[in-house]
């Protein structure tokens, strides 16, 4: 009802208005992270099959295309990873006051992580291009400058693009599983937390 407030949890806390939490009664996330939240996600699902496609594809003009969409969305990711980090810097997420503390301590551990990876495969994706000498175009609108070719700095930039996308496989199924573990089985509310709202209500 609106003008009505509901507290956060069983704990006693400063009741917040109706209109800044979820049917089930937690502190939605603000608009601006749900955004960078799902524009990180759409851009990870994207620049996967990028990769995989240019890498399987003869040597012509449509792969180099598309190496250059991958690079272009990676280094989009990194830009994005980093606004976040700052975004949570400057406002930090709402928690769940009655989730376990082992299980906000996951959470947190898991996003740590993903932000890391997140950074590691963008910044070893253009010294892989960079470091062999090559510019590095933005979607064609720019371009980047690469740096003095280094075989071996190279080798160790790809070796790290290489293993690094096994932890973003790893991490992204073990986010999805989270999800669906808090949606199905816990069905704690999580995933309204991040939706925008969709019932006439306001977002905290």
């Amino acid at each position: 009802m609106a003008g009505s407030t509901i507290t956060a949890g069983k704990k006693a806390g400063t009741p917040l208005p109706a209109t800044y939490v979820t049917a089930s009664g937690l502190p939605r996330y603000h608009p601006v992270s749900q955004a960078l939240h799902w524009v990180t996600a759409a851009l990870a699902l994207a620049v996967l099959p990028l990769a995989w496609v240019a890498v399987s594809l003869p040597p012509a003009p449509a792969k180099g295309s598309l190496f250059v969409l991958h690079k272009s969305v990676g280094l989009t990711i990194l830009a994005i990873v980093v606004l976040r980090i700052v975004w949570r810097m400057i406002r930090p997420a709402s928690t769940d006051p009655l989730a376990p503390r082992l299980l906000t301590l996951i959470g947190r551990v898991n996003h740590g992580l993903l932000y890391a990876i997140f950074l590691i495969m963008p910044i070893s994706g253009y010294l892989l291009s960079a470091l062999s000498g090559r510019d590095t175009p933005y979607f064609w609108l720019f371009t980047i400058p690469g740096l003095t070719k280094d075989e071996g700095a190279q080798k160790i930039a790809e070796s790290i693009h290489l293993v690094g996308q096994w932890f973003v496989y790893a991490l992204v199924l073990l986010n999805v599983a989270a999800t669906i573990w808090h949606l199905v089985i816990r069905r704690d509310g999580l995933l309204e937390r991040m939706l925008p709202v969709q019932d006439g209500r306001g977002s905290r």
